[in-house]
C-alpha cells in the first residue's frame, strides 16, 4: 500500500540521517502532518505505531480527535488565532506556533480555567520571510522571559518553517541558527523554560534538519502524498 511504504521510505531516510549524524533514533519525533487529510488515512498509519500527529486548523484538528484514538499526540503547528485557542487548550501535546504574547496570554487564561499546564514552542522566523508567521530570531530571547512568567506554560523548546527549497542543503544555515539559539537560550537557565525540542524540518529538508540536531520533523506530503486544498 502506497501510504505504508512512504512511511517507510520516511523513516529509512530518518534512520540514515541520524547515522550520518551520529544520533540515536530515539532522540527523533516523526509527526505525520495531516492536514486536508481523511481519517481513515490517519487510522493507517496510526495502524503503523505511529503516535503523533500534526494538524495546522483548529476546527480539523477538534474534528479528527473526536473520532480517532485517545493515545494519539496532537500538535498544533499551523498559525494558532487567539479565538481559537479556547477549543484546543487541553487537548494538544505540543503547541509548535506561538509567536507573541499576546497569543501566549490568552493560552494562560484558558489553560488557567482548565487548569492545566500547556507545553509550547516559540516560532522562529529565521529566514525573516515576510510570508511567514513567527517572530524574529533578535526578539526570540525577550519573547521567551516574558512567557516564562505565565505559570500555566512550559516552554519545551523552538520551532521553524524553513523556507521552502528545491535544495534542501540551501536551509542547513538556518537549521545551525535555530540550534545554536536555542543552545544560546538554554545557557540563560530562565525558570520554566527547557529547550529539549527543536521543531525543524519537513518533507523536502527533514534529514538536513535532523543531522543539524532537529529533535522533531514535520513530515506531510512524504508520507500521505500532495495536499488536497478544494476540501
Amino acid at each position: 500500500m502506497e501510504l505504508i511504504d512512504n512511511l517507510k521510505n520516511v523513516e529509512e531516510n530518518i534512520a540514515k540521517a541520524c547515522e550520518k549524524a551520529g544520533r540515536n533514533r530515539d532522540e527523533i519525533t516523526l509527526i505525520a502532518v495531516s492536514k486536508t487529510k481523511p481519517v481513515e488515512m490517519l487510522q493507517t498509519i496510526y495502524d503503523q505505531n505511529i503516535r503523533d500527529f500534526g494538524e495546522n486548523k483548529v476546527q480539523e484538528m477538534c474534528d479528527k480527535i473526536e473520532v480517532l484514538p485517545d493515545d494519539i499526540r496532537w500538535h498544533m503547528i499551523g498559525h494558532l488565532q487567539t479565538n481559537k485557542v479556547k477549543y484546543i487548550v487541553g487537548k494538544t501535546a505540543l503547541i509548535h506556533s506561538v509567536d507573541s504574547l499576546h497569543l501566549a496570554k490568552e493560552i494562560e487564561k484558558q489553560a488557567a480555567k482548565k487548569d492545566v499546564t500547556v507545553s509550547i514552542l516559540v516560532e522562529v522566523n529565521i529566514a525573516e520571510e515576510e510570508s511567514k508567521f513567527g517572530i524574529r530570531k533578535e526578539e526570540t530571547m525577550e519573547l521567551i522571559r516574558q512567557i516564562a512568567e505565565l505559570p500555566h506554560l512550559h516552554i519545551e523548546g523552538l520551532m521553524t518553517i524553513a523556507p521552502f527549497v528545491e535544495n534542501p542543503e540551501d536551509n542547513r544555515e538556518y537549521f545551525r541558527q535555530i540550534r545554536q539559539l536555542s543552545v544560546d537560550i538554554k545557557a540563560q537557565n530562565i525558570d520554566n523554560v527547557s529547550m529539549d525540542i527543536l521543531s525543524m524540518g519537513m518533507t523536502g529538508d527533514y534529514m538536513v534538519a535532523i543531522e543539524e540536531g532537529a529533535t522533531m520533523v514535520r513530515v506531510g506530503t512524504g508520507i500521505f502524498g500532495e495536499r488536497n486544498y478544494n476540501i
